[in-house]
C-alpha cells in the first residue's frame, strides 16, 4: 500500500484507553464475549499481576471452542512458565513466537528486526491497537516494582479498520507458520502457506461479514514493515507535521528522530506552530536514553518545548496536531521502530478524540513533567555529554551494520 493511500475513512467508533488498568478490562470483556476467534500480537506477554487476567480470559475462550491464536516477539517475551504452557496446550491455544533469537541472540544483526506492534482482534468485529504490552502497569521485569504506572495508550476500534487489522494479523500468522513448517522440513506445506500469505487474508478465519457500529469517526491503520511499508509511519507523521498550523504535541518514549523529522519540527516551529514534546525523563535503556539528548539542542534553539515525564516510565507513542488529528500506536520515533521493527499505529481525524488525548498530555506536561531549560541543557556536565555521544555513536554503528542511513 502506498503512502498516498493513508487517508482516514469514516464509519468508526473509537475509545481511548490509558494503561493496562483501562485496556485489560476492555480486552478481557471482548475476549469473554468472543464466539469464533481471538487473535493477538504483542511484543511482551508477561503473566505478572493483571497480565494474568488476559491469560485467564484466553484460556476461558479456548475452552468454550473459540479459536485463540497468540503471536509474541522472540526477544520481548520470555518463555512461558511450564504451568501456563500446559494450561494453554490443554485449552488448545495456539502460541507462536516471532523470530526466536537462536544461539547468537541479539549479537546477530538479523535478529534486530522485531515484532513490536500490539494488535488484538476479536471475531473480526472489535480491534485494539496501541503501545501497551500485556504487562502490568506497575511491573518492571527484572527490576523493582514501579511506584507509579507507566504512561501509555491504546484504542478500541469498531468499524471498517477492523478488517485491515484482521488481514494484517492473518498474513503474519501464515508467514510465521510457513517458516515453522520449513524448519520442520515440511516444504510442501510451507509453500502452500506462503502462497496463502501472499494472497492476503486467511479467509477461513472470517466466516461472514461482521455487523458494524454506525459511526462517523475517521480512522486509518498505518503499518511499518520491511517490505511495502518501510517508511509509511514516519512519512505519515511528517505529512501531518507539515500541514500543522497551530499546535503539535508529541509524546514518545524513545525519541531519536532522523534529519527529516527534526527539520519538519523545526520548520513548523519557525512558521509559528507551537511545538511541544513530552519525552522520557527516567533512565530505562542506555542507548535510547542518552542518544536522544544531543538532538535536543537544535530543537530547543528553534523554539520547540521539551517536557520530560518523571513519575514513571513514559511508554506512549502518541501525537495530537491542530486539535483534530491524532495517532496512537506502537511506533517510537527512533531508528529501531522506524527502520527495523514491525509497528502499527491508528491515525484518527476527530476533534473529540483529539481533545481527550490532548488534555491528558497537557496535564502530564504541567503536573507530571518538567520543562527543559535551554540554558540548563547547555550547561549539562561533560560526563553526561560524553555518555550521550557514546550512545549516539553506538546507535550510528548499529545502523551501519544494518545498512541504514537515518541520523
Amino acid at each position: 500500500m502506498s503512502y498516498a493511500s493513508v487517508v482516514p475513512r469514516s464509519g468508526h467508533q473509537l475509545q481511548l484507553l490509558e494503561g493496562s488498568v483501562e485496556l485489560f478490562p476492555a480486552l478481557v470483556q471482548a475476549i469473554d464475549s468472543a464466539q469464533r476467534e481471538v487473535r493477538m500480537e504483542t511484543y511482551i506477554f508477561d503473566l505478572t499481576g493483571v497480565g494474568a487476567d488476559v491469560a485467564w480470559a484466553l484460556e476461558r475462550a479456548a475452552h468454550r471452542g473459540v479459536q485463540v491464536r497468540v503471536l509474541v516477539d522472540g526477544f520481548g517475551t520470555q518463555e512461558l512458565p511450564a504451568p501456563w504452557r500446559e494450561r494453554f496446550a490443554q485449552a488448545g491455544i495456539e502460541w507462536r513466537v516471532y523470530a526466536p533469537l537462536g544461539r547468537l541472540g541479539v549479537l546477530w544483526p538479523g535478529n534486530w528486526r522485531r515484532l513490536h506492534r500490539k494488535l488484538f482482534v476479536i471475531d473480526g468485529q472489535i480491534a485494539f491497537c496501541g503501545g501497551i504490552n500485556i504487562l502490568d502497569d506497575f511491573h518492571d521485569p527484572g527490576r523493582a516494582a514501579l511506584k507509579s504506572p507507566r504512561l501509555d495508550f491504546a484504542v478500541r476500534v469498531t468499524g471498517p479498520l477492523v478488517d485491515e487489522v484482521q488481514a494484517t494479523v492473518s498474513r503474519l500468522w501464515l508467514r510465521v507458520e510457513a517458516l515453522r513448517k520449513l524448519r520442520d522440513v515440511r516444504v510442501k506445506s510451507a509453500i502452500e502457506l506462503l502462497r496463502a500469505a501472499g494472497a492476503g487474508t486467511d479467509k477461513t478465519a472470517m466466516p461472514g461479514k461482521p455487523v458494524r457500529d454506525r459511526a462517523h469517526t475517521r480512522a486509518a491503520l498505518v503499518l511499518r514493515d520491511n517490505l511495502r511499508n518501510r517508511a509509511r509511519i514516519e512519512r505519515t507523521y511528517r505529512r501531518a507535521i507539515g500541514r500543522a498550523r497551530k499546535e503539535i504535541i508529541i509524546a514518545n518514549a524513545y525519541f531519536v528522530p532522523g534529519r527529516k523529522m527534526r527539520q519538519a519540527l523545526i520548520s513548523a516551529a519557525r512558521r509559528g506552530v507551537k511545538v511541544r514534546l513530552l519525552l522520557q525523563g527516567r533512565y530505562e535503556y542506555f542507548m535510547q536514553y542518552y542518544a536522544a539528548r544531543p538532538i535536543y539542542g537544535v530543537l530547543l534553539a528553534n523554539g520547540v518545548e521539551i517536557h520530560e515525564y518523571s513519575p514513571s516510565y513514559l511508554h506512549a507513542k502518541v501525537a495530537v496536531i491542530d486539535e483534530h488529528w491524532a495517532t496512537v500506536g506502537s511506533s517510537n520515533l527512533d531508528p529501531l521502530s522506524l527502520l527495523l521493527a514491525r509497528e502499527a499505529n491508528v491515525v484518527i481525524d476527530d476533534a473529540q478524540f483529539a481533545r481527550q488525548l490532548r488534555n491528558r498530555l497537557l496535564y502530564a506536561m504541567q503536573y507530571e513533567g518538567k520543562a527543559m531549560d535551554p540554558a540548563e541543557y547547555g550547561n549539562r556536565p561533560w560526563r553526561q555529554r560524553a555518555m550521550e555521544w557514546v550512545a549516539l555513536i553506538l546507535m550510528r554503528l548499529a545502523l551501519v551494520v544494518q545498512g541504514k542511513k537515518y541520523l
